[in-house]
């Protein structure tokens, strides 16, 4: 536990990819292959469910430390973050716990979900005793529902091979579906995780990449997802267009198709399995020859239109409980294909993309067809021209046609394993966000090394639609800006605070940002009537005065056209 909670602190501390992967290793080159398992689990993403409520996390604390509610109340707002908070307030303890993680885990915090209160106050004041500063950090935050760590998945899988010594990509297929909550961690699924490969060359298992799991309880698992890189260089150093397969940039859910046993399963990017909120491509997968694997974008879209439906129209299939009649109307979803990695139970990532373009051609031609009740297989449209200038050209059509852009993947490109180029390029060429300059009117601390900082921000334009000139907030933000901005932010915030609530500080409106962003839609639910999606500061607008900054109807512009 102590060396997997020292391992937090440090993860958590910086913002270094060096300094993270060389802790990484350090901790994996000397765990127990039990504890690996579980931090390997947490670090890839895996989130234990909250096992004690949060108002009793804080009245023990507090009658712990001895501090009146006022006082905590107090100490969590200068802190910033719950679980640092208790760590920091908590006596020294009195005993030190040799335990390892599994352990920690496995016998005593998954056990604490469903204790009544008593029982929970008890093992909380015992377990925080046992613990110094990094441990009761860690603990709080695995039973308070708030683990979460700075780390990507791929820096775990390049650690875990180079302690291993096995080729990463080998490692991230083995790695596919790892925090899936049906399998529980293990030291037996931790070793075959990091094997050697039998035959001892890891050039050859490269190349075949685990390509079929072995396994029939692992059949419906996907292949790890190949991503792009941002197009940041000039076209025109692309060479001749022709030897890209360009396509659009559709704005949807990442996902792979996977047919195998005479099942159909399907995976989000995340790797979260999503089958059972998308019937119809179900339906269209179950048409498919066993040992088919297809990469594409699950997008809401009216059988009969010719343009996708806002991202918004498919959020109701992620986040309802139940797929009822009229979601299932309001939210019709396709799955349009763009890769076929997998054809007849043969791994085909290995294969150049021009071909695995051609197989996925003729696969479409032969599913669908015309029978009654059967939607045919779509296939991402290619889009053709014979220089940049014209693509550019065609590019800044995309809002029209609902799409966020262009991809544009090397014919000769292989599938890879995560964001590289070592397979193969794939570039997004994105269109410019929109973008308003907006007022910052509301400020919230941030987590981890910010957790002392106002870093997350509430921004409003002006609306003048009654005749009265009022600020509405219509977005939150908290990237873009360097940690020199954000500390000269932080001070005005505190200079400026009008209000307290809670964690939140109203400001004077002084600040102007502007803001970039994806898409906007209307939407009843916020007093502004717009929802805005994935909302970042591009920069801060210091030549500008709040009594310049954009408009609600400017804002509401931009839906009708």
């Amino acid at each position: 536990m102590r060396r997997f909670a020292a391992l937090y602190t440090a993860l958590d501390a910086t913002t270094s990819t060096r300094d993270k992967l060389a802790a990484l290793i350090a901790y994996f080159s000397q765990a127990a292959p039990e504890d690996a398992a579980w931090a390997s689990y947490f670090l890839a993403g895996g989130k234990p469910r909250q096992s004690v409520p949060t108002r009793l996390l804080i009245a023990t604390a507090s009658e712990r430390a001895g501090l009146p509610d006022w006082l905590f109340d107090e100490s969590y707002q200068a802190v910033g973050d719950l679980a640092e908070t208790i760590a920091h307030i908590l006596p020294p303890a009195t005993r030190e716990s040799e335990l390892g993680l599994t352990q920690w885990i496995e016998e005593r915090v998954l056990p604490m979900r469903g204790a009544s209160p008593d029982i929970l106050r008890e093992r909380l004041i015992a377990y925080w005793d046992e613990l110094d500063w990094s441990g009761r950090f860690l603990l709080t935050k695995l039973i308070g529902g708030g683990f979460r760590v700075g780390v990507a998945k791929q820096l775990v899988v390049r650690a875990l091979a180079e302690v291993a010594g096995v080729d990463h990509r080998v490692i991230a297929q083995r790695m596919v579906g790892w925090t899936d909550s049906r399998l529980s961690p293990s030291a037996e699924r931790y070793v075959k995780l990091v094997a050697a490969e039998a035959n001892g060359n890891n050039d050859d298992a490269a190349q075949s990449l685990l390509a079929t799991p072995g396994d029939s309880r692992d059949a419906g698992l996907p292949y790890p997802f190949f991503l792009a890189h941002p197009l940041q260089a000039e076209t025109r150093t692309l060479g001749d267009p022709t030897d890209w397969l360009i396509e659009w940039k559709w704005d949807g859910i990442r996902a792979q198709l996977v047919k195998r046993a005479g099942q159909v399963w399907i995976w989000s990017r995340g790797e979260d399995l999503i089958t059972e909120r998308f019937p119809e491509v179900v339906a269209l997968g179950h048409a498919l020859r066993d040992g088919t694997v297809i990469d594409g974008e699950i997008l809401a879209w009216q059988p009969d239109a010719d343009r996708p439906l806002p991202f918004a129209r498919l959020q109701p299939r992620i986040t309802r409980k139940t797929l009822t009649k009229k979601v299932l109307a309001d939210s019709p979803s396709t799955l349009l294909a763009y890769d076929l990695l997998e054809a007849d139970g043969i791994d085909l990532r290995m294969t150049p993309l021009a071909e695995r373009r051609a197989r996925l051609d003729a696969l479409a031609s032969s599913v669908g067809g015309g029978v009654p009740g059967r939607e045919a297989l779509r296939v991402s449209p290619l889009v053709e021209a014979s220089d940049w200038d014209t693509l550019a050209a065609i590019r800044d059509e995309s809002r029209a046609r609902g799409v966020e852009g262009l991809m544009l993947k090397e014919r000769a490109s292989c599938y890879g394993v995560g964001r590289t180029k070592a397979s193969g390029t794939w570039w997004k060429w994105k269109i410019d966000p929109y973008a308003v300059d907006a007022v910052l009117v509301y400020a919230q601390r941030g987590h981890g090394r910010r957790a002392s900082l106002y870093t997350d921000f509430t921004f409003a334009v002006w609306d003048e639609s009654d005749g009265v000139r009022t600020l509405v907030p219509f977005a939150k933000a908290y990237s873009g800006l360097t940690d020199d901005e954000m500390n000269q932010v932080d001070a005005i915030v505190r200079r400026t605070t009008v209000e307290k609530f809670g964690p939140v500080r109203s400001v004077t409106p002084t600040l102007v940002f502007e803001i970039g962003f994806e898409g906007i839609q209307a939407s009843p639910r916020h007093k502004s009537g717009v929802a805005v999606r994935f909302p970042r500061m591009l920069r801060w607008r210091t030549d500008k005065r709040i009594e310049d900054a954009d408009s609600l109807a400017m804002l509401k512009g931009f839906i009708e056209a």
